[in-house]
């Protein structure tokens, strides 16, 4: 295969990782961590580079790091998640920003990390992300219902005896995963519009939870191929443009809501109209 096909199956794969993780991360309430954790997982590839290491392994380990922060400070007394994911992100950033700035003979661009290079994947990030998604899929079978119960009933899950730092742990460690596996493609800043878009727009679009997970694997795959094929016609940078077709389906989706919304609305007001006058 040549280096497009290399990048078409990535972008493939991701497209189906994102729209599996992506719902976990909006029904639990994670949208700010995993922007977080996108800007922050950045020192972890930069230090890897340094070190003559694989990005990928620089940047899961750091993600490892960084979830156990941002479990530590939530459980802090008077504090929550947001204000550590607000602590790791501003921490992690800074500390990339530093690291550059004191190292410009790197032997990677730094550009890479925040904006991806799709085109230039190699088979062992195909193999990152290939292993990634067959544990998405394990997780979503094995534990896909504890997921639901803790993410909509937290006291309940609670009650019943189950712990729920193992859940959130299980869910965030398959966040930071994905994060790590789609920056080295759409990289850690855009790599958020391919995790969120595409759940956010199913959620937009159907009212049943069982559906979700496969309508935003179908817009993953659209968003990752879609925009893929994008930058290659109109001679556009990859990740950007993978990023803008996931925010477009976004729009048509809450354009398709509002619609739907508005028509709903006008068929009830025309008929309660008729129930006044037939009164």
């Amino acid at each position: 295969m040549g280096f497009f096909e290399y990048a078409l199956l990535q972008a493939a794969l991701l497209g189906c990782l994102c729209g599996i993780v992506g719902p976990i991360m909006l029904l639990r309430k994670r949208a700010f961590f995993t922007v977080a954790l996108t800007h922050a997982t950045f020192p972890g590839g930069v230090i890897a580079a340094l070190l003559g290491l694989s990005v990928l392994l620089g940047a899961a380990v750091f993600s490892i790091v960084l979830v156990l922060i941002m479990l530590g400070v939530s459980r802090v007394h008077r504090q929550g998640s947001q204000v550590a994911a607000g602590i790791v992100l501003t921490f992690g950033f800074a500390l990339g920003s530093l690291l550059q700035s004191l190292n410009r003979g790197m032997p990677i661009q730094v550009d890479t990390f925040l904006v991806g290079s799709i085109l230039t994947i190699s088979s062992q990030e195909i193999v990152a992300t290939s292993f990634t998604l067959v544990l998405a899929l394990v997780v979503l079978v094995v534990a896909g219902k504890q997921l639901l119960f803790s993410s909509f009933d937290p006291l309940g899950y609670r009650v019943a005896g189950f712990k729920p730092m193992l859940i959130d742990a299980l869910a965030l460690g398959l966040i930071a995963l994905t994060v790590v596996v789609a920056m080295p493609a759409v990289g850690s800043i855009l790599s958020i519009a391919l995790i969120a878009g595409p759940a956010a727009s199913a959620r937009l679009l159907v009212n049943r939870v069982e559906w979700i997970i496969p309508l935003a694997v179908v817009f993953g795959v659209v968003s990752g191929v879609g925009g893929l094929w994008a930058s290659r016609i109109f001679s556009i940078a990859a990740g950007g443009s993978i990023a803008l077709t996931a925010s477009c389906i976004f729009i048509l989706a809450v354009a398709f809501d509002r619609l739907r919304r508005y028509r709903g609305s006008g068929r009830k007001s025309g008929s309660s109209q008729k129930e006044y006058v037939a009164a």
